[in-house]
């Protein structure tokens, strides 16, 4: 039986840029585009009706930008899964986008393998971050800042280190609980814990603190 394509909504205020994401999208036969808009709110308007499984959202619109159409959807309940599209420039604008809870961040110039990737990781509830812009989120950091990352890193158990690791690498729960054969339960509880030891607030803050202090595999 053949699984249900992913659906996909694109938002953004460049009809070109719609069409040629749309063009890439199409030739890939397990996604499927079923909506785009060039203004947030009638994107609000179109994710409640059309329920797409992943929304592309430019973040730099006219009206109402990306970040408003972010903060909507999260207030209005809708489920879908949103990948913000962005420029080099947008660094302030991509933090906030992540204290609201996009679910991944890729640039309009990236190449279509790393697009496709990124539809897909997120639709399985993986997050996705393209590695030039997880170098851009990270601030400068001093000595200070960096002896706190350290105490907080080492305030972590083998497990949860384990953990933040696969985090950092977009996996889901149930990926994570499949990987080191334990219950998705306990990866929740870890994934608690390792948000409170390290100070943040959700995954895509967990992979970027990861990043930002090569955390790498034990």
């Amino acid at each position: 039986m053949k699984s249900k394509n992913i659906t996909v909504m694109l938002v953004d205020d460049h009809e070109l840029i719609r069409e040629g994401i749309k063009q890439i999208i199409e030739l890939e036969e397990d996604i499927d585009v079923i909506a785009q808009v060039g203004d947030g709110k009638e994107a609000i308007k179109l994710a409640m009706e059309c329920t797409p499984d992943v929304i592309l959202l430019d973040i730099n619109m006219p009206k109402m930008n990306g970040i408003d159409v972010l903060r909507r959807f999260k207030d209005l309940g809708i489920k879908s899964k949103t990948i913000m599209l962005t420029i080099y420039n947008d660094r302030e604008y991509l933090l906030e986008t992540m204290k609201i809870g996009a679910d991944g961040y890729i640039l309009k110039d990236s190449d279509a393998e790393g697009l496709v990737k990124a539809i897909r990781d997120v639709n399985s509830g993986k997050t996705y971050i393209q590695p030039s812009i997880a170098s851009l989120l990270i601030d400068k950091i001093d000595e200070k800042e960096n002896n706190i990352d350290t105490i907080r890193i080492n305030s972590l158990t083998k497990r949860e280190y384990e953990v933040l690791t696969l985090i950092a690498e977009g996996l889901s729960n149930k990926n994570i609980a499949d990987k080191l054969y334990i219950s998705e339960k306990t990866v929740k509880n870890h994934v608690s814990s390792i948000f409170k030891k390290i100070h943040v607030n959700d995954r895509i803050q967990a992979a970027i603190f990861a990043f930002k202090n090569n955390i790498k595999k034990l």
